[in-house]
This record gives structure tokens, sequence and C-alpha cells, in this order.
């Protein structure tokens, strides 16, 4: 910044004021407090959108823009940007909006000013149809501002609603995100969070008063228990800077919006695995579901929700350079049966899959529900109707692959044909049928031998129409990557409705 103020009567003093302004927001509280930020091994808020996006891309928006606050000697202290950084630019050359969230200013709090450039911003991005990655560390409201925070919090909470299935959200949680902030964040489709980073609705303080135990913001969510126990998010990453570089990852794999087409890039190939070899001719013998979905996809698979639910696997991939969504039930972690958390977990992945135009392709290879008294009290049964709520609403392209077991309810619900799936194959190996052969022997008074021989095959539901083809499993990246060209023609009709009432 000059040391002397600009002779504000000519040109050239307005354009150096200007430049002082800015150069005023590029450390609105000073360098002190950048290095504080640096000391504690984090980024600050602005050097974590220039990671984000492309080197020299970034536009950045109300830059200059300050409280109008004067309660409290609120006006003694006017910083710009108020608190949160917001703009646009390039990811891989495909056009971003961001936001991110500066916690040296007012400690994080978000005052009006601070939630209407968010609002502009979520604005910006729905009405040009481009993704919006939001980059948080807020501790909540600004006490200071009063009840309005709380009425621009639901504002964004709405903005964030009406953006949801219109453009692709990605939440970036690299500090604190706390009271509604941390209502925000899972109304993104996907949430990334760093280590030491934490998301709550209360306050660690306020729990602690009320329960009169001590406990800390990581305790109650950081990204430990939202990693593993909640499932809210989907990838964790060492640090702040490494979650952006993640979010820079999943853009890759997303559309701009939900009239885009999915991603096409270089075609890749499989990963070479003999599949004709790979399924042990123990039934009961387990095997990564990972290895079938490389050799089939392009072998770029890209993992969701990997510490969750770890029955069922979620993500992206390319077949054929197209990017799809893969869904597979993992017979190396409870045999691949479904719990209450895995059919959310899939439930919610495929609707983003279908939001976003992602063709979904799935891998099945389970026994049913998890038999568990502390599952059906968990709510297993709604789990059930939402994973068969999201398949049967998706308009996007589907296929199924049966590669063994496909017993009665995990049949039904993974991607079968009576829930609308384009295409289903199965390999020689796949057992589809109501139950395993003691159970249903028991049920109908016959041989259990006798009537494995006679069900626990893939071809009674293909005489019923039930399967398209049963493949050798060495043809599956074929038939998957003509049936996906074959698909990207797929044109659905959906009833005319405000909307269904999917089981929450």
């Amino acid at each position: 910044m000059s040391s002397s103020k600009p002779d504000m009567t000519t040109t050239a003093g307005r354009i150096q004021d200007l430049r002082n302004r800015l150069d005023e927001a590029q450390a609105p509280v000073g360098q002190d407090a950048i290095d504080a930020v640096h000391a504690a091994g984090a980024a600050t808020a602005r050097e974590r959108v220039l990671k984000l996006v492309d080197e020299g891309t970034f536009v950045e928006t109300d830059a200059l823009a300050k409280h109008r606050v004067e309660a409290y000697k609120m006006d003694k202290s006017k910083p710009s940007t108020d608190g949160v950084v917001t703009g646009y630019g390039l990811i891989d050359g495909r056009r971003v909006c961001v936001f991110s969230q500066d916690p040296t200013v007012f400690d994080g709090q978000i005052g009006e000013v601070y939630a209407e450039k968010m609002l502009k911003i979520y604005d910006l991005a729905t009405k040009t149809g481009v993704p919006l990655i939001g980059i948080y560390d807020s501790t909540g409201p600004r006490w200071k501002e009063g009840i309005v925070t709380a009425h621009m919090q639901a504002q964004i909470l709405r903005a964030a609603t009406r953006a949801s299935g219109l453009i692709p959200q990605i939440a970036v949680v690299a500090g604190d995100a706390a009271a509604l902030t941390a209502a925000t964040v899972p109304l993104a489709d996907i949430t990334i969070m760093a280590e030491g980073a934490s998301m709550h609705v209360t306050t660690a303080d306020i729990v602690s008063k009320v329960t009169e135990t001590e406990t800390t913001a990581e305790e109650l969510g950081g990204s430990a228990v939202h990693a593993a126990e909640t499932g809210l998010a989907q990838l964790n990453a060492a640090t702040d800077v490494e979650a952006v570089e993640l979010a820079r990852a999943v853009v890759g794999y997303l559309p701009l919006n939900n009239k885009a087409a999915s991603p096409l890039g270089a075609e890749g190939f499989g990963s070479g695995e003999d599949l004709d070899t790979f399924i042990p001719d123990d039934d009961n013998q387990p095997y990564d579901v990972a290895d079938v979905i490389n050799a089939v996809t392009d072998g770029d698979f890209f993992e969701l929700s990997a510490g969750f639910a770890g029955s069922v696997v979620t993500g992206f991939a390319h077949v054929g350079g197209r990017a799809v969504g893969v869904a597979a039930t993992q017979p190396s972690v409870l045999a691949g049966c479904l719990t209450r958390d895995a059919a959310r977990k899939a439930a919610r992945f495929v609707r983003t899959c279908d939001a976003f135009n992602l063709p979904v392709v799935q891998f099945v290879d389970s026994p049913g529900f998890l038999p568990a008294v502390e599952e059906e009290r968990a709510g297993s049964s709604a789990a059930a109707a939402a994973l068969a709520y999201a398949f049967a609403e998706a308009q996007v392209g589907t296929i199924t692959v049966v590669t063994r077991k496909a017993f009665g309810p995990s049949y039904a619900l993974l991607g079968s044909k009576g829930l609308g799936a384009d295409l289903v194959f199965a390999w020689p190996t796949a057992q589809i049928a109501l139950a395993d052969a003691t159970t249903a022997a028991e049920a109908i008074g016959t041989d259990a031998e006798k009537y494995a021989e006679e069900n626990l095959n893939p071809y009674v539901a293909t005489e019923h129409g039930l399967v398209d083809a049963v493949i050798e499993p060495s043809a599956t990246r074929a038939r998957v990557l003509e049936g996906l060209r074959l698909l990207e023609r797929k044109v659905a009709y959906p009833a005319q409705k405000k909307h269904g009432n999917i089981p929450l």
C-alpha cells in the first residue's frame, strides 16, 4: 500500500486509491493474522481459493464489501471482504464459483454483508450453471449483529436447497463449521473434511455446560467422526490444502450442471485382471470388489465414503473415458450384507449420480440384510425403502452386474429390473434366488442340495427375463462399455409432481 494518500483529483490518484483498497482486501486484518494462520500449519482463506482454481484464473467478487453495523462499536472495525472471499475461476479449464470463509475476520463469524456475498455467489453459480465449491471455516453467527444473522443463514440454507440438483455443490470443511454453518455443509453433494476440522450444530462449550461433561469440537464432530460414524464426510485429507486438492479431483468427474452430459476424457484401460478366474470356487470365500471395478472401468476408481458402511463401496470412475458412478457390495466386509448405513450410503450416492447425469454401474454380491436386532431397531426398513426409492426414481442409465450372490432383498433393492435397471448382466457364478439353500429349503420343506442345484444359478432369473444376459466375466468391460454408449440415448419422462416423499 502506498505510504502517501493519493491525489483524488487526478485519474492516476483514483487508480492508485483503488489499488490501495484492493491491497487491503488481500490482508483485511493485517499481516500478523496471516502469519498466525501459517504458524498453525494452515492456509489462509484466499490461499485456499488460489490452490483450488487454475493459476491466474481467479476473479474476485465483492472484495471491498464491508459491514454496515454501528452497534457495540462495530463501526470501529470494518475490514474489507467482511470475512469471506468469493468469486469464480477455472479448474482444469472448466468454470466454477467459490466462496472461502476467513476465520481471521471477527473469529470467522457470519454477518449480514458476509451472508449477502455468499447468496450472490450461490445465485451466480445457479444461473450460469457451474459447480459451486464452498470452503468452510466459521464459528457461527456474528453475535453483535443479532437475529438478522440467523435470518441470513436461513436464506443461505434456502439458496443451497434451491441449487441442489441443479449444480454440483462441493463442501470443503477446512476448519470449524459450527451452528447453522454445520447444517449447510450436508446440503452439498460431496463433503471433504481436513484433519483437525470439525462440524457440529451446538458448540462444545454449550454441550459441556448442559451435559456437565467436558467435550471438544473434535469429539462432537471431527473428521474421524463424520468419516466413520455419521458418513457425512465422503472424503478426508490430512491438511486443508490437500482437502482443496481433493475438491479439484472431484470436479473432474462431475458435469457442470444437471443439463450437461457426464464428462468425457481420454479412454483408459482396465487393470487387466483375469475375471474368468477371479471368483473363488468356495461360495463363502471373500474377495475385494475393487479388483472387479478396476478391471471393468478404466482403472481409475475414485472411492467415496471409504471409512463408512464398508459393505457397500461407492465412487466415481471412467469407462471408455466416460465418467460414471459405481456402487458395489463388498464381500470382504460382512460378506457383502446390507446394513442400514450401507443402504443409506448407496441411496444417497445413486441420487447424486442421477441428479447430474452420471450413469450408474453396479456390482452385486450380497446375501441380504444383516440379521441383527440393533439393525432393525435402527431403522433398516426405512433405509431399505430409501434405497429402493433412489433406484426406482433414477432416470439416468443404470447397468447391474451380478457377480455371485443376489438373495431376496439384495436382489430386489440393488439395481434389479423390477426397480427399473436398464441392463442386467449376470456371471455364470451368479446365484439369484430368494435366499440361500438352507433357508429356502427349510421354508418350502425340501432338500437343501436339491434346491441349490435347481435355483442357485443365474438361469432361472434369465428364463423370467429378469437378467438380460449371462456373460463370461472377461466380457464384462465390453458389455458395460457398449451398454453405456446405448444408454446415452436414453430418454425418460417423469410424472409431473412437486416431488416424492423419500423416507428420511
